[in-house]
């Protein structure tokens, strides 16, 4: 699937659409991903500040789908955990980005090589339009190659 196409379903996806989630760039090779959360009276708490359940929905799909796209069919790629980590409270629009680079996915490709399971951790800053950290959120993703089909016999 183009990645041009895969942003514009998710931003009509209902759970993201309806939070206010937003992607704003996936880049063609996989390797890029910016998106924001719109404060709205829907997705705010009791405080007046963004609701926590939607600062970790706006990262959860990214570092898996990352990932698998860049990975290719010969591996299974799941989230695994996630944690997050509330740091200062969020106002207004806040954006994630996630990096995935090309050491990295060589590094869980030649690990995942002889069919092990691999279980990387993956790192991403919630910041408000000032710079300000929000929220650190982990992501723990689940790979492994898949096994080499072996042809039926007659």
């Amino acid at each position: 699937m183009r990645a041009n196409t895969l942003r514009r379903g998710m931003n009509l996806w209902p759970p993201f659409l309806f939070a206010g989630i937003r992607v704003l760039k996936l880049s063609d090779d996989y390797r890029h991903v910016e998106v924001r959360l719109r404060q709205r009276r829907w997705n705010s708490n009791y405080v007046g500040t963004h609701f926590g359940g939607s600062l970790f929905a706006m990262t959860d799909p990214f570092w898996m789908l990352l990932l698998l796209r860049r990975l290719g069919p010969g591996h299974v790629v799941w989230d695994r955990a996630g944690e997050i980590e509330f740091v200062s409270p969020g106002r207004g629009d806040v954006f994630a980005r996630f990096e995935l680079t090309d050491e990295r996915v060589a590094e869980i490709r030649a690990a995942a090589e002889d069919g092990s399971k691999v279980l990387p951790w993956f790192d991403t800053e919630v910041v408000a339009a000032d710079g300000t950290v929000v929220a650190r959120v982990r992501k723990q993703v689940y790979v492994r190659r898949k096994p080499a089909k072996v042809p039926a016999s007659a």
